[in-house]
């Protein structure tokens, strides 16, 4: 098995080679082998995950309920006596596997397409009558709040609602295009005062409804299985999954190297496609706009029509997201907290130089010196042979960066671990004994109860002064357990918001082929692979850092504490849990007066003008994503946009949002690359809240006349 210590999530990197053409119904169908993937599926997963989960019907539920999301994730085809139909499975799925006899899979494609088919046939007759773009009406877009429609009548009135709100959406998009080019023509964004701009819209609308109707009646039988099996490896924990053989090979090329493309990790979510995490040193966070939570609607190429992707097997999406270097792409986009914007990102190569890690040399308000440290991810180059020299790391380069800022004289030192997704388990604890005098990091704990203490072996310190580390709800695996070490020793001073993402597992790749009886593996084709979850972290302290992830000691505002994003939003999550504590001594060298911390820290956080702006930004986002139904009029929609513009606008006024160099070069020196950065964090609140508490930590320590 191989262990995946770096996966933060179910995603599929954005880097994979474009995928063959589209499967056709056509292609042949191997019962014999989709047996044997159930059999092998579920025996693995009953006897190997982490929680010993049984195979029986409080499972049978919650795969069913997984399958039922994905069939029909966001509830616009099935209708009320399809799921009486379905139902009937909801506590047979443990047999199926049991006995090979899968059915559920057959009849769910048999509803679905058959629902689809009616759908296509709304289309143009809706479309043809028009809309009244002034009547206000109102859709439900959240599909947790919506129920399954009664009847075809009210599966026609739902797809009316969602065509017209598609129209306005799409003519709103091409009025802001055409109003750059001409605005003396283009002034006022009314439907009827440019009916030739409606006219084409209506015409895009309806071509772009019908490929998508066109897809969805493309997946296989094949296809539906492999969703069927998803699901029953998903109804164990959100990291366990089937990977089909295209995607184990996908999954290959990714975790062997290949880095063109826009530098995303997705994921499928309700069937949506959801921004897990921007890459460093990827063409998306170059560009800026594109963030985690965010849902990719529609992909486009430079100048081409848009291709919705809403239901869309990520395979597919990923194919045409990604490609070559310096071409573009443009994605349709809605931001989590409402609204809908254009992203143009132009497709490079990862530059494999901001992935590593970063620097600064900062000043608090006394002038003193204070060093910055960014890790993007815990590297290791596992490949490496030695020939081309030593293999790179993030311990090593950490120790080198630690010092070259000794040697400048710093007084205190921030640790930014803000969107680091996680990576090698053995830099997490290195990184962490370059600031303990060796001892216990963090604790495994495997399916039977064994447990692992990794530790700090070397007893050498690279840096003993006052710390401050920097985390938020994208900071994940690895790097929360150097996070939740530092807390436990009371070594640093950890801020951030409310809490860590909480991934605290390990998965293990394990190649189904490898398990078949010798005798038959020449009959069967390629059986693809299951990701399992195995292992399970624990802080030093005994708790662990699944599903709860590390609580900051001074806890403030962040522009995204309005989203459900962490373990605990996920669904089937391994608990949060205890085991007993190692043994481990509590920092003795300097460190931050906590509570005088916290004080100081909420009253800074108080008077400051950018987290206050961060305050209002993120409480009129969290108003608007729990704001689900929208009002389809054409005035509403567009004061909707407007409002979220300026939204944008004022937050990249404040430095609250990342935003294009448009003056970057390809090739900027190093020089211009530090001074860069130092400028970035000149505007950043959450450094500024480290140097003044780092300042008033100083002030003290001059006052008592005790030294660092």
């Amino acid at each position: 098995m191989r262990y995946l210590t770096s996966c933060i999530l179910t995603v599929l990197l954005l880097f994979a080679p474009a995928p063959g053409c589209a499967k056709t119904v056509s292609e042949p169908f191997d019962f014999e082998r989709n047996q044997l993937v159930a059999y092998m599926v579920s025996q693995q997963l009953a006897s190997r995950h982490f929680g010993h989960e049984r195979i029986n019907d409080p499972l049978s539920f919650k795969i069913y309920d997984l399958y039922l999301r994905q069939l029909d994730p966001r509830k616009r085809f099935l209708l009320q006596a399809d799921l009486q139909e379905l139902s009937t499975f909801k506590n047979r799925i443990d047999d199926e596997l049991k006995s090979g006899d899968i059915r559920l899979p057959d009849v769910g494609r048999r509803l679905l397409d058959a629902r689809i088919h009616e759908v296509d046939a709304f289309i143009d007759p809706i479309l043809d009558t028009g809309f009244d773009f002034d009547l206000k009406e109102t859709l439900e877009v959240d599909p947790k709040k919506l129920d399954f429609v009664g009847d075809k009548k009210a599966l026609r009135e739902r797809w009316r609602l969602s065509l017209k709100m598609q129209v306005l959406d799409s003519f709103f998009e091409a009025f802001e295009d055409k109003k750059k080019a001409e605005p003396e023509k283009y002034q006022q964004a009314d439907p009827a005062a440019h009916p030739e701009l409606m006219a084409e819209t209506m015409r895009k609308v309806r071509e772009s409804s019908h490929r998508s109707m066109q897809r969805l009646l493309q997946q296989t039988r094949q296809d539906h299985y492999d969703r069927y099996f998803d699901a029953v490896a998903r109804g164990f924990d959100p990291h366990s999954n089937y990977m089909p053989p295209t995607t184990k090979e996908d999954f290959d090329i990714q975790m062997s190297g290949s880095l063109e493309g826009i530098g995303a990790l997705l994921r499928e979510d309700e069937g949506l496609i959801k921004v897990v995490r921007i890459l460093p040193g990827s063409a998306a966070e170059k560009q800026g706009q594109l963030q985690a939570e965010d849902t990719i609607l529609s992909v486009a190429e430079k100048k081409g029509e848009p291709v919705d992707i809403s239901e869309m097997r990520i395979r597919e999406a990923v194919s045409l997201i990604r490609g070559p270097k310096g071409s573009e792409v443009v994605l349709t986009v809605r931001k989590p907290g409402g609204g809908r914007v254009s992203i143009a990102i132009v497709r490079d190569v990862v530059r494999l130089e901001e992935t590593y890690v970063k620097s600064a040399l900062l000043h608090s308000g006394q002038g003193k010196p204070i060093g910055y440290i960014r890790i993007p991810s815990f590297y290791r180059d596992f490949n490496a042979d030695g020939t081309q020299g030593p293999a790179r790391n993030a311990t090593d380069d950490t120790r080198r960066i630690i010092r070259q800022l000794k040697k400048a004289g710093i007084q205190g030192l921030i640790l930014d671990l803000r969107n680091n997704g996680g990576g090698a388990l053995d830099d997490a604890v290195n990184i962490s004994g370059l600031f303990l005098p060796g001892g216990p990091v963090v604790q495994v704990r495997d399916g039977e109860g064994a447990i692992t203490v990794r530790a700090d072996e070397d007893v050498n310190v690279e840096y003993g002064g006052l710390m401050v580390v920097l985390v938020n709800q994208f900071s994940a695996s690895a790097s929360e357990i150097l996070a939740a070490a530092m807390q436990d020793y009371g070594r640093a001073l950890v801020i951030g918001s409310k809490h860590t993402h909480g991934k605290g597992t390990v998965q293990a790749m394990m190649d189904l082929n490898r398990y078949l009886p010798l005798f038959r593996s020449r009959k069967v084709s390629d059986l693809g692979a299951l990701k399992m979850t195995i292992q399970k972290f624990y802080r030093i302290n005994g708790g662990s850092t699944q599903f709860r992830g590390v609580s900051p000691d001074l806890i403030v505002p962040s522009m995204l504490d309005h989203l459900e994003s962490g373990e605990q939003y996920m669904d089937y999550a391994l608990p949060w849990d205890q085991v007993l504590p190692v043994p481990y001594q509590i920092w003795r060298g300097p460190v931050f007066d906590r509570l005088q911390a916290e004080q100081e820290g909420i009253s800074w956080v108080a008077s400051s003008p950018s987290f206050q702006k961060i305050f209002e930004e993120s409480e009129k986002a969290r108003v608007r994503a729990q704001q689900t139904v929208v009002t389809i009029a054409a005035d509403d929609m567009w004061r909707e946009r407007q409002i979220l513009a300026q939204a944008r606008e004022e937050a990249k006024a404040a430095g609250l949002l990342e935003t294009p160099d448009e003056e970057e070069k390809e090739g900027a020196g190093p020089k211009n690359n530090e001074k860069k950065l130092e400028e970035t964090l000149a505007l950043d609140p959450y450094v500024q809240l480290s140097l003044e508490l780092f300042t008033s930590a100083a002030k003290q320590s001059d006052s008592t006349g005790a030294g660092h």
